[in-house]
């Protein structure tokens, strides 16, 4: 289902085994080589069972582009202002669209880009415990694995979409409010 730019979406993230995460609204802004763009305004609410977050940016998050399904496991979020994380790319299954609504199992790791430069995976003890806890099947294991590995080294190189490619997405985010 194609979307236009200032459409309501719904980002539904789950864990594994169905148990729910974190859920979310946001605005289509548009897709180019690197995926989908989903405008995330400053006081959006962000709800997972026993906690709520506020965003206290614009951000902008990337649903990976159709493709080798190896490549997609991943849900990106980009920060518009100076704080501790500019980039921080969820693990998970491939992102699949339903409607207006972007559903994905979060698989725990996290890869994060610093206002350094500093690029590092985090909650790589969850990932270890969730496996065994939560039984991940080999292939999804090896699957975030690898797609944290891949990401991590774009992020740290810097290349798209880690390059500032979400910086003029940004700035539609912006536009698009300022209507």
């Amino acid at each position: 289902m194609p979307h236009a730019l200032g459409d309501e979406v719904r980002v539904v993230m789950s864990k594994w085994g169905g148990r729910p995460h974190w859920e979310f609204d946001a605005l289509f802004l548009g897709s180019d080589r690197h995926g989908d763009w989903l405008g995330i305004p400053v006081g959006t609410r962000m709800a997972r069972p026993g906690a709520t977050y506020v965003a206290p940016t614009h951000q902008v998050g990337l649903v990976p582009p159709p493709g080798p399904e190896a490549e997609r496991g991943w849900l990106g979020t980009f920060h518009d202002v100076d704080g501790p994380v500019r980039v921080y790319v969820d693990i998970t299954t491939p992102p699949v669209w339903t409607g207006a609504t972007v559903r994905a199992v979060d698989l725990d790791l996290d890869v994060l880009l610093g206002h350094t430069g500093r690029s590092w995976v985090d909650d790589e003890d969850e990932f270890a415990d969730h496996r065994i806890r939560y039984g991940y099947p080999e292939e999804v294991t090896r699957a975030a694995m690898a797609s944290c590995d891949r990401v991590q080294a774009l992020v740290a190189r810097g290349a798209a979409p880690y390059d500032g490619s979400a910086t003029s997405w940004l700035a539609r985010l912006r536009e698009l409010l300022a209507r």
